[in-house]
């Protein structure tokens, strides 16, 4: 069986899960970054197209609430990416699963989050992360809502390059990285908002090349920068707009998509 026919199988078998999933929750507010509710999503992005499944669960603890979340993408890169960077494929760029709990009478969230990318980089053939992080709603101010976050992550990688310039054979952690950021959402109309969400990573431990070159040469830390505009058509249904950038790659030459998500 062919890895694209994998993925049709799985992404088959998620869709099905979806349209068989009960939801006994009334609509929750698609702009509230701790709402936890059963979704899909589409995006045409400058690298291909991305699909987002998300899935609510009981937790069995009263008023905490939970979902998993799974996004493919950059798959199609060559039929549907329009970035002129000659690097586009139509095989899949990355896999992202995140957990994701909220408590809805302290309006605090816990998340496990993923990350796996397809492509080759100067550390390693294959690359990931898992992390671990807390973030907290703050009381709104006039209409602008923070959610402060703190966690702690490993980076994972196949055919690590060694401090010897060796490659370690298979799969390995090659280093300890620690994030700060924030969630921010501005709310312009009942249906308008805007989000800008930084985050900042850290190298604390790990190989020399980790701990010198975590997120490229000579770099042990990197700022992340994510701006989205969103407009809400129905209580279930919106359409957005993502860039992502950072302090080593410029806006121009980020990430950007538009997203249509659908609340089941």
């Amino acid at each position: 069986m062919k890895i694209q026919d994998k993925y049709s199988i799985t992404l088959l078998f998620l869709f099905s899960s979806l349209i068989f999933a009960q939801d006994k929750n009334e609509v929750q507010d698609m702009s509230d970054p701790l709402a936890v509710y059963t979704q899909a999503g589409i995006g045409a992005t400058n690298k291909g197209l991305n699909l987002k499944i998300g899935i609510s669960y009981d937790t069995g603890i009263k008023n905490l609430m939970g979902m998993n979340v799974i996004e493919f993408k950059g798959s199609l890169g060559e039929e549907l990416g329009w970035d002129k960077s000659s690097k586009r494929s139509n095989k899949l760029d990355s896999f992202r699963f995140r957990n994701f709990k909220a408590d809805l009478t302290t309006g605090r969230g816990a998340q496990i989050d993923i990350n796996y990318n397809f492509k080759q980089s100067y550390l390693a053939q294959r690359t990931g992360s898992a992390s671990y992080a807390l973030l907290q709603a703050l009381p709104k101010y006039y209409f602008i809502n923070l959610y402060p976050l703190a966690g702690l992550g490993v980076d994972f990688g196949k055919n690590v390059v060694e401090d010897d310039s060796s490659i370690d054979s298979g799969y390995s952690i090659y280093g300890v990285n620690a994030l700060i950021g924030m969630y921010g959402k501005f709310t312009l109309t009942e249906k308008i908002w805007l989000n800008y969400n930084p985050f900042w990573l850290t190298a604390v431990s790990g190989s020399n090349l980790y701990e010198d070159s975590a997120y490229a040469p000579g770099k042990d830390n990197i700022l992340l920068h994510e701006f989205a505009a969103s407009y809400q058509f129905t209580p279930c249904f919106n359409l957005r707009y993502f860039a992502n950038w950072s302090n080593l790659v410029d806006i121009t030459d980020g990430d950007h998509r538009i997203e249509a998500n659908y609340q089941f």
